[in-house]
C-alpha cells in the first residue's frame, strides 16, 4: 500500500469516526430532549390537574353606588359558583369553601349554578354530606342560588334542605334596619329562563323605581338581553371560569364556552351596570393553569 493510498485510509476512519460522535451527539440530545419533555409534561400534568384546580383563592371587590341604601353599607357577601362536584371537588373541598366563607362573616351567599358535574352520580351518602356542609355555610340575611346549565330541578331538594332559597325565576326583597330594601333576582340557565317572570316586580303596582337591584344569573352573555328589557345594578354570574386556562398579563382565555363567548373575564362595566363573573371552583375538562378556583367577596356601600 502506497503513502497516499494509507492516508486516505486514515482519513476514511478519521471521518468514520467523527461520524459516529455526531450521531452519539445527537443521541444523546434527543435523549435529554425527551427526558425533559417528559419531566415538564409530568410536572404540568400533575400541576394543572392536582394543584391548580385545588387551591382555592378568595377574591375582594368593593362595590360602591348611591343607590344602596345607608342601612346596607359594608353588608358583605359571598358568591361561590360551578362547584361541579365530582370533577376536581370533592367533600373535603366544599369544607374548605364553608369555611372561607364562614370566615368572613357574611351577611349574604348566593351561589350562580353548576352544583355537580352532569356526568356524576352523587350517592346518598354524599348528598347528605353536601347537605349539611351547605346548611353548616351561615349568613345573616339569606342564601340563594339558581340553577345552572347543568343542573335540574332535583337539585332544590338540596338546596331546600341546606336552608338555601332557589330563585328559580324569582325574586327577593331584602331589608336590613330600616324600610329601605334591595332587590333581588334570581335567573334560571338556557332554555329554562323567563326573565318577564324573574322581572315581575317592575310591572307591580307598589314597586320602588330606584330599588338598587341585584340580578343572578349563569350564563354572563345573557346580560346584553337583560338589559334590553330591564336594568339591573350588579350582575354575578358564572359558567365561563374565567376560560379555565389563561395567559399571563394578556387578560386572554384560551378556551370560551358557549353562554360566555363576549363575556368571560372577571369584571365588566356595561353601562350603569356592573357585571362580576366568577372563576368557579370545579372545572368542566379537569384543568386549570393561571386561573384558580376561586369564591368572590364583596362589600357593599353607597358611597367610595
Amino acid at each position: 500500500m502506497t503513502r497516499e493510498e494509507l492516508n486516505e485510509e486514515v482519513q476514511k476512519e478519521i471521518e468514520e469516526d467523527e461520524k459516529k460522535k455526531k450521531w452519539k451527539n445527537r443521541i444523546k440530545f434527543l435523549v435529554k430532549l425527551l427526558v425533559f419533555l417528559t419531566i415538564f409534561f409530568l410536572c404540568f400534568y400533575t400541576y394543572t390537574t392536582y394543584i391548580s384546580t385545588v387551591k382555592i383563592k378568595v377574591r375582594e371587590y368593593r362595590i360602591t353606588s348611591n343607590k344602596i341604601p345607608s342601612s346596607f353599607n359594608s353588608l358583605k357577601m359571598i358568591q361561590f359558583s360551578d362547584l361541579h362536584f365530582g370533577t376536581t371537588m370533592f367533600l373535603e373541598d366544599l369544607q374548605k369553601v364553608k369555611k372561607l366563607s364562614n370566615e368572613r362573616k357574611p351577611d349574604l351567599v348566593v351561589f350562580t349554578g353548576d352544583l355537580i358535574h352532569k356526568k356524576y352520580t352523587l350517592t346518598s351518602e354524599e348528598q347528605e354530606k353536601m347537605i349539611q356542609e351547605l346548611k353548616d355555610m351561615t349568613a345573616t340575611l339569606g342564601k340563594y342560588a339558581i340553577l345552572g346549565d347543568e343542573d335540574n330541578e332535583e337539585l332544590a331538594t338540596i338546596f331546600n334542605q341546606s336552608d338555601f332559597i332557589l330563585l328559580n325565576n324569582d325574586y327577593d326583597i331584602l331589608y336590613q334596619k330600616d324600610n329601605n330594601p334591595i332587590l333581588l333576582i334570581g335567573l334560571s340557565a338556557g332554555k329554562n329562563m323567563d326573565m318577564e317572570k324573574a322581572y315581575r316586580y317592575f310591572h307591580e303596582e307598589n314597586h320602588l323605581e330606584n330599588i338598587y337591584t341585584i340580578t343572578l344569573v349563569h350564563e354572563p352573555d345573557e346580560v346584553d338581553n337583560i338589559l334590553n328589557n330591564y336594568q339591573t345594578d350588579l350582575f354575578l354570574a358564572g359558567h365561563s371560569h374565567n376560560g379555565n386556562i389563561r395567559i399571563p398579563f394578556l387578560k386572554k382565555a384560551l378556551h370560551k364556552t358557549s353562554g360566555a363567548k363576549k363575556y368571560d373575564q372577571d369584571y365588566y362595566e356595561i353601562g350603569q351596570s356592573e357585571l362580576f363573573i366568577s372563576s368557579g371552583l370545579g372545572t368542566k375538562k379537569g384543568i386549570r393553569l393561571f386561573c384558580r378556583p376561586s369564591i368572590n367577596f364583596y362589600r357593599l356601600s353607597n358611597s367610595e
